[in-house]
């Protein structure tokens, strides 16, 4: 039963692996020029100020292929999921090979636990690989970009760590189950990833957030980490980014007595916080002046921000890696079931 499961399933491997195969390559032809000109450059840009311009420049540089590759890994699970995952059971439910079988003293129990044991740790095992060489190959640009795009962020969370294999696990058990009860290959195909797509959008909007406690802290206004400063009229307001390395999940702006306010007092508008003339060169007005947030501070002006702090990452990843991991084996189950129950 392993031979004929893994022979029909050569081609569909053949393709992932082949392609994580030739990524692989190509990371690993590009990722130690990548690492020297990151380091060298370190050691060579001596102040504080002058290497921050140039972690910045680095990843600049090297952004697009940053991101592409994040998508990459992001979308393997949801490949595996409607390539490996839906057409496993409907194949051969359409074509009936599955009676052949049954009548060659095969039980349907081993027949689908030997389908989905195979190819299910293959899946994971793709996604694994996967994962692990783009973490090494981003290993400077996860470091440059720090504090713009810490890993805890939702898009950097779900192309790191070891969350990628769970959602090939739940993809691919998600995939069969769709299949299981639809019957037909491509609208099993369709289904699944309309379904997987909508709990990837779902889990970092309103279910990883409460998986771990977040902390709750106020920071002070500073020309450091301020975000959008807003003048409309004679009113005044700050937005602030949040903690350097977390994953901010609001952020307001409170008073002295730490009630939320909205708009500043119109006097910093027009005061230490007005508009500062274009700059001398042509170019675009610099931002407010260090006397605009000393202003601030006077006032008693501060940021509260919501967030999950940086050293959440791996508590997070293990608690969203085994909920995925409880759901896959939920649809297992349900799988098992149908197929000695319903399933003809």
């Amino acid at each position: 039963m392993i031979w004929l499961t893994l022979r029909q399933f050569r081609v569909q491997a053949a393709v992932v692996f082949g392609g994580l195969a030739a990524l692989g390559a190509v990371l690993a032809i590009t990722g130690p020029g990548i690492s020297d000109g990151y380091h060298s450059g370190l050691a060579a840009c001596g102040t504080r100020e002058n290497c921050s311009q140039f972690t910045a420049r680095f990843f600049n540089d090297h952004r697009s292929y940053f991101g592409a590759l994040a998508v990459i890994v992001m979308s393997v699970p949801g490949i595996i999921g409607v390539f490996w995952g839906a057409p496993l059971i409907t194949r051969e439910l359409e074509s009936g090979t599955h009676r052949l079988v049954w009548n060659q003293s095969i039980t349907r129990t081993r027949w689908l636990a030997v389908k989905l044991g195979v190819i299910g740790l293959a899946a994971m095992a793709a996604a694994g690989l996967a994962v692990l060489a783009a973490t090494w190959w981003s290993g400077p640009l996860d470091e440059a970009a720090h504090d713009r795009f810490p890993r805890i962020t939702p898009l950097m969370f779900d192309a790191r760590g070891i969350t990628p294999i769970g959602y090939a696990a739940f993809a691919f058990a998600l995939g069969v189950t769709v299949g299981v009860l639809v019957r037909r290959t491509l609208p099993a195909m369709a289904i699944t990833l309309v379904v997987f797509v909508a709990v990837q959008i779902a889990m970092p909007t309103w279910i990883r957030p409460h998986l771990i406690p977040p902390e709750t802290g106020t920071v002070p206004i500073t020309s450091e980490n301020h975000g959008d400063i807003l003048l409309n009229g004679d009113a005044f307001s700050v937005q602030v980014r949040g903690v350097p390395g977390a994953w901010t999940l609001s952020a307001e702006t409170v008073d002295a007595s730490g009630r939320t306010v909205g708009d500043m007092p119109t006097s910093l508008a027009a005061g230490p916080c007005a508009p500062p003339p274009p700059s001398a060169d042509g170019g675009p007005p610099m931002g407010p002046a260090q006397a605009c947030f000393d202003a601030i501070a006077e006032l008693g002006y501060r940021g509260k921000v919501v967030y999950q702090p940086g050293d959440h990452f791996w508590p997070l990843q293990w608690a969203e890696t085994g909920l995925f991991t409880a759901l896959s084996l939920g649809l297992a189950g349900f799988c098992f079931f149908w197929t000695r129950r319903r399933l003809s």
